[in-house]
Parts: C-alpha cells; sequence; structure tokens
C-alpha cells in the first residue's frame, strides 16, 4: 500500500529521537560511572562453538571419535597445547590465551551450560539470557545481566550490539551502540541539526548536542585508526579492533558490558589445528587480548566471561562438521582471577561418560557458577543473588 507523504518523516523522526535518547543515556552513564565496583564483560558466542576443539582432551577416545578433525596432543608442530595432565589447548590460541593462562588470568569451566535439551539456538540463546530457574515460565522482560545492573544500581551498563539484548532487559535506560559502524555516520550534519533543534529549549538540548559532539569526535577517531590500518586490513574487519574499542570504553566510562559474536556453527568442514573453526578461535583469541592490552591498568580489577549456548556433538559428522551439542566450556578471565586452572566438577571424557552417548554432560550450571562469581565479586547476599539469578545455587569454583 502506497506510503502517505508525512511516513518518510514520521520514522525519520521516531528514529531520530531513539539515537538522540541512546545519546543522553550514553552521555549520562558515563558521567555516572561508579568508582571502585568490578567491571565485568559478557562475551557471547553465539552458534554453539566446539569446546572438544578448544579444550582438547587426551586419551585415544577423543582421536577414534575424530578421524578427521581431531587436534594431535603430541607434541608435534602445530599440536595442542598442554595445560595439565588431562586438557590441552587449541594451538591457533598460542600467542594469545595462553599467555594469560601461564600467568593466572585464564580458567575454564569444562561441562557448563543448561539444562535445556532443545539443542535450539534461539531457544537456549534465550534461556541462558534470561537465566531463569529450571521449569518456571520463560519471560522476556528481563535477563539476569538486566538484574544484575538493577541489584547494583550502576548505571554505566552498556551493549556493543545493534539491539538491546535479552540478557540485558529489565535494567532500564541501558544503551547499546555499535563500534564496528561509527566510522560511518549514522546523520549528516543537517539531521544533527533539525534533531538539535527539536529539542532546543528543553531540557534535554544539551545532553543532545554534547552527544552529537561526543559520537563525531569517535567517529573521526576510528576514521584515523581505519586509515592507518589499511596495510593490515584483515585487523581492521576482525574482532580485534572490536575489542580495543570495547577496552577503552570500558576502561574510561562503563563497568558491566555485553558483546556477541557470531560465527560458531561449524557443521561442515571446521577444520582441526587449521581451518575455519581454527581462524575463528585466532580472531577471537586476539580480541581479547586486545583487550587486556587496552584496559591497561584496569585489568587487574576486570572479569570477562565466554560462554556460548551449547556445545558441540563430541563425534565429527559425514561434514567433518559437529552438531548441536549439550555440555560446553565456559571462559573466565581477568587481571584478579585465580586461573592457570581447570574448574569446576570434572569427568574423564569415555563413552560412558557422554549424554546420551553423544555429547557433554552438563555437571556444572552456568547459573550456578556465575552466582559464585557475584557473590565473590560484588558481595551479593543470598537474597540479591536470588533476584538476579532465582534458583541458583552459588558455586564457588574458586575463580576469584
Amino acid at each position: 500500500m502506497p506510503s502517505s507523504p508525512s511516513t518518510p518523516r514520521r520514522v525519520f523522526l521516531r528514529q531520530s529521537a531513539a539515537l538522540a535518547g541512546g545519546l543522553m543515556l550514553l552521555r549520562g552513564g558515563a558521567l555516572a560511572a561508579a568508582a571502585g565496583a568490578p567491571r565485568l564483560l559478557l562475551v557471547f558466542l553465539r552458534g554453539g562453538y566446539d569446546c572438544a576443539s578448544l579444550l582438547v582432551p587426551r586419551g585415544d577416545f577423543y582421536r577414534e571419535s575424530r578421524p578427521n578433525i581431531a587436534i594431535a596432543c603430541d607434541g608435534s608442530a602445530g599440536a595442542a597445547l598442554p595445560l595439565d595432565g588431562d586438557w590441552s589447548l587449541h594451538p591457533a590460541l598460542e600467542g594469545s590465551l595462553l599467555p594469560l593462562w601461564r600467568g593466572g588470568q585464564l580458567a575454564f569451566v569444562p561441562f557448563s551450560g543448561t539444562p535445556d535439551l532443545s539443542r535450539s539456538h534461539f531457544e537456549t540463546q534465550d534461556a541462558i539470557e534470561r537465566g531463569d530457574a529450571p521449569g518456571t515460565p520463560p519471560r522476556n522482560d528481563s535477563g539476569f545481566l538486566g538484574r544484575l545492573v538493577a541489584e547494583l544500581r550502576d548505571p554505566t551498563a552498556i551493549s556493543f550490539t545493534d539491539q538491546l539484548p535479552l540478557v540485558l532487559r529489565g535494567a532500564g535506560g541501558v544503551p547499546n551502540v555499535v563500534l564496528r559502524g561509527l566510522a560511518k555516520p549514522v546523520l549528516d550534519g543537517r539531521q544533527e541539526s533539525l534533531i538539535a533543534a527539536m529539542y532546543r529549549g528543553t531540557p534535554y538540548y544539551d545532553a543532545v548536542t554534547e552527544g552529537f559532539t561526543a559520537r563525531d569526535e569517535a567517529g573521526r577517531e576510528l576514521a584515523v585508526e581505519m586509515e592507518e590500518a589499511g596495510r593490515k586490513a584483515a585487523n581492521a574487519r576482525g574482532f580485534e579492533q572490536e575489542a580495543r574499542r570495547i577496552a577503552r570504553l570500558m576502561r574510561d566510562r562503563h563497568r558491566i558490558g555485553f558483546v556477541d559474536v557470531g560465527g560458531w556453527d561449524t557443521h561442515v568442514e571446521q577444520g582441526a589445528a587449521k581451518g575455519a573453526l581454527a581462524a575463528r578461535f585466532g580472531q577471537l583469541g586476539a580480541g581479547l587480548a586486545g583487550f587486556v592490552d587496552e584496559i591497561g591498568p584496569a585489568w587487574n580489577d576486570t572479569v570477562v566471561v565466554v560462554v556460548s549456548e551449547f556445545g558441540r556433538t563430541f563425534r565429527e559428522n559425514g561434514n567433518r562438521g559437529t552438531d548441536h551439542g549439550h555440555g560446553s566450556v565456559l571462559w573466565v578471565l581477568g587481571g584478579a582471577i585465580r586461573g592457570g586452572q581447570v574448574r569446576g566438577e570434572q569427568l574423564p571424557v569415555q563413552r560412558a561418560t557422554l549424554f546420551q552417548d553423544r555429547d557433554y554432560p552438563v555437571l556444572n550450571d552456568y547459573r550456578d557458577t556465575l552466582a559464585g562469581l557475584f557473590a565473590r565479586a560484588y558481595g551479593l547476599d543470598a537474597a540479591a543473588l536470588g533476584r538476579v539469578l532465582p534458583g541458583a545455587v552459588p558455586a564457588d569454583r574458586g575463580l576469584l
């Protein structure tokens, strides 16, 4: 149906008002950053990454289950990197995450996840982001990170995504910003002037104009950065530069952040020590190492948690890939964590210990792990933890 002549203007005004509101919130959060509270960045790997290629179990069963995609653990060139007597790390992370492990600033919690058995990306992602007690009716009005923000009364939370994710709903007033697109202005100078004119004479005028100024300055900085990186185009397009921008904002303005990274659904030709998944691990590792480097001394009071909706089948499929599984591996990084260890309840990786003869079991509920972490990091009591993660049993994994 043809739109009326006024429709584009109404759409423009709605979008402009939303953008102006986000800018005001971003400005307000920057001014109200709570000094002294631990920083927390939640990284969500969407797609269900193959945790058995990240944290490689030793033994014949692993090699037999993956004749084409197993990573050697024999000490040869390109082999997995030994962490302890049971586990090794993917070789693509030798230059990025292995130093953090050796420095006691990285820990892994295998056999992690949720009781959700749908093996559906969207259902399980939503279940994890909500953080509800198992068996309770799902609600989409709040997520566990949003409830944490509300409990802490922290006005500095931010999502580095194009839309506010479910995990941050319920806090009220959390802005979101896509750092990858700052070099291309969303509005030109004429449009900014029109929006500013809309707010002239109101209490919001200064916030709107200062918000535009801050955005323009960030855009110019990013444009210079991208020009300098033109000789290394892969870095400009990858996660590392985005992670460094996140680090700068969290160092100076924001205490709680969220970012998601896609591309982990490796049903076909995922590779082994090299290949598609190895490249993805390399990009992610470079990004996390860049975050650590960029945030500087603030790393000592920063915690990064990396989660995914589920793991993948332990055995490879007929396409030299893996399919949707169950248990996964949760990562915790930070300058003050007690890392260099694989934490949580564990079992030997054997056929008899697989869930439904195909997947890692879930022995460490992610909600219990996070509840224990939040209790240590923020001093939350049982009642507060119950509001953030209802029904969780806080588990002290020895991470802090």
